[in-house]
């Protein structure tokens, strides 16, 4: 099983703004607050895998968003619906900035020819109805700990 993972809205609130600095979270709490429950609910899940599916990857990279993951998700992260090899063709990055999160997790599971997967995003926007029993909605400002998610999320792992 294959979850695709944002991060602002999830785990931590949604207001995180790229600065000189690094990415600064403008509302209460901290960056990745909610991270540790995630990584304790998938404990008994071993095989499930993560793929990034946030904006993070394209503005830091692949590999120092996954460093800010606790290292129980980092150890689980295969992949990310972005890759830097896109930066270099100007059609996919047009192509990224005009497609939904819907459609960029899309584009993943066929490239990897995946069957069983789903997602926790804040943003529904673009998610088809065929697929929208595969989101896991959160609250922009709740992320994780929005009411209900966490049982909706033992429901998908079972």
């Amino acid at each position: 099983m294959v979850l695709f993972l944002d991060f602002d809205g999830v785990l931590h609130p949604d207001g995180v703004y790229m600065t000189p600095k690094g990415p600064q979270l403008l509302s209460s709490g901290y960056l990745f607050m909610w991270a540790p429950i995630l990584e304790k609910e998938l404990v008994p899940f071993p095989k499930v895998k993560i793929v990034l599916s946030t904006s993070w990857v394209r503005q830091l990279d692949f590999s120092r968003a996954k460093k800010r993951l606790p290292i129980g998700l980092q150890t689980r992260v295969i992949g990310s619906t972005w890759h830097s090899s896109m930066s270099k063709i100007w059609a996919d990055q047009v192509w990224w900035d005009q497609t939904s999160r819907h459609g960029q997790i899309l584009r993943y599971v066929a490239r990897a020819n995946i069957s069983d997967w789903f997602a926790i995003d804040d943003d529904a926007e673009g998610w088809a109805c065929t697929n929208r029993d595969r989101l896991l909605l959160t609250n922009p400002n709740e992320g994780l700990i929005t009411p209900g998610l966490l049982e909706e999320l033992r429901i998908k792992l079972k």
